[in-house]
């Protein structure tokens, strides 16, 4: 307790790395693979994890293997076997394209005796770009960004992907068929869904085409004609749950939100913090999410109520961003802790409350910092830089204001993820 008192940023920081550290696949693999290590196991893979998991299997592998995998710039690892390409995101790029051509070709070749280990995690949907026949990349690759920026959830997005895509959905599944396919994946996604994470490649989607159309129409993201035509079109819908070409295809959630939290409450209680997960699935605006715990850390704080301090508030999910100015800077992260400060600048007890927001895979939106960090001291320091939050949080500009302060939490790609993490710190008054 004194050392977390005298000194709340470090240990906050503390409790990101061990949600890190407890979302890596090391050790995860061995227990789930194949015990039949005779034949060729084909592995492929897509996500920000991809690397660190194709370097992992490739460690606990004794039999004949070969693979291709798609990570994230700068997430690489140095595999012997199993090849791995990096392409853009949250953005596809052409590299993502190519790749998601090669690894359909590849699986589309095998036999019913082969085996298929397909390593998913976050990042997945945008680095496995390949559009259905008659989409144009370069209009998916818009739609994708206008979705981003829209404030649409994971799974609307998800949903719009899949049905624009010639891998996503359970198409890659169905590609690979007669071959058995285990999918091990690492969950970022509200609710731990097989089918939204990396927009379910190798499982059974429950939406529809339908559903994809009202989704792009309720975010008023226009199309083309071409892709109009291609969602009214049966040959649009994904593979159904039922469906016999995906018979032999089973997957594996290794790491998901919920045991990061619950290793980081066990870390804060053996440092004598009493902690407390509110949810690893929140969903909604970053800036409403944030002042909704900054609600109940006011109320902790002044009626010790429904958490006695000292305590540590966590959660997990993933927030979105509804940009409205394309020139500012920041993820859901770095928003959702500038409107958690802004709730925070005029509450007597501010002086009680310490916090962190990141993502747990090293890059709060598409910059350079997992996300920042919340002191008492910076509502001094902002005064003296005549930082005004309401005008940064309005202008989607929290990079800059955490920058300014110089609370950015930068870790570099961890190489895992599984979204955000929040830990609100709540100290006694002294």
């Amino acid at each position: 307790m004194e050392h977390v008192t005298s000194d709340p940023q470090s240990f906050l920081r503390y409790l990101f790395g061990v949600a890190v550290d407890a979302a890596l696949p090391f050790g995860k693999l061995e227990q789930y693979l194949p015990e039949d290590k005779s034949g060729q196991l084909v592995v492929i893979g897509a996500g920000k994890a991809a690397a660190s998991m194709a370097k992992e299997l490739e460690s606990c592998w004794t039999g004949p293997l070969k693979g291709l995998v798609v990570t994230r710039y700068q997430h690489g690892a140095d595999c012997q076997h199993i090849e791995v390409v990096e392409a853009s995101h949250p953005v596809p790029d052409d590299q993502g394209e190519k790749v998601a051509r090669r690894m359909l070709k590849l699986v589309s070749e095998l036999t019913e005796k082969d085996q298929v280990i397909c390593l998913l995690s976050g990042g997945g949907s945008a680095l496995l770009s390949l559009p259905a026949d008659g989409v144009p990349f370069e209009e998916k690759r818009d739609i994708n960004k206008a979705l981003l920026r829209s404030g649409a959830t994971i799974s609307e997005i998800n949903c719009v992907r899949k049905h624009l895509s010639a891998v996503k959905g359970g198409r890659l599944a169905k590609a690979a068929y007669p071959a058995s396919m285990l999918t091990l994946a690492i969950s970022d996604v509200p609710g731990d869904e097989p089918d939204v994470i990396a927009s379910g490649p190798t499982v059974a989607d429950p939406t529809t085409r339908q559903q994809a159309s009202a989704i792009l129409a309720r975010y008023q993201i226009s199309v083309s004609e071409q892709v109009s035509q291609w969602l009214a079109s049966e040959d649009s819908e994904t593979p159904k749950p039922g469906d016999p070409e995906l018979s032999r295809s089973d997957i594996v959630l290794i790491s998901t939100p919920l045991q990061s939290l619950e290793a980081v409450k066990q870390a804060s209680e053996g440092q004598n913090i009493p902690a407390f997960i509110l949810s690893d699935s929140i969903e909604g605006e970053a800036r409403d999410i944030g002042m909704m715990h900054g609600a109940m850390a006011v109320h902790c704080a002044t009626q010790q109520q429904p958490f006695t301090p000292p305590v540590v508030i966590l959660s997990g999910g993933e927030t979105t961003v509804t940009v409205k100015n394309k020139n500012g800077r920041g993820g859901r992260n770095c928003e959702f802790l500038l409107s958690l400060y802004t709730w925070m600048q005029n509450q007597q007890c501010r002086h009680q409350i310490h916090a962190i927001a990141c993502d747990t895979d090293g890059i709060d939106g598409v910059e350079d910092n997992a996300g920042a960090l919340l002191s008492p001291s910076l509502y001094h320091y902002a005064e003296q830089k005549n930082l005004n939050a309401a005008f940064y949080l309005d202008a989607n500009n929290s990079y800059a204001f955490f920058e300014a302060l110089n609370t950015l939490v930068v870790t570099g790609p961890t190489r895992t993820n599984v979204n955000d993490f929040r830990a609100i710190l709540i100290l006694p008054d002294p």
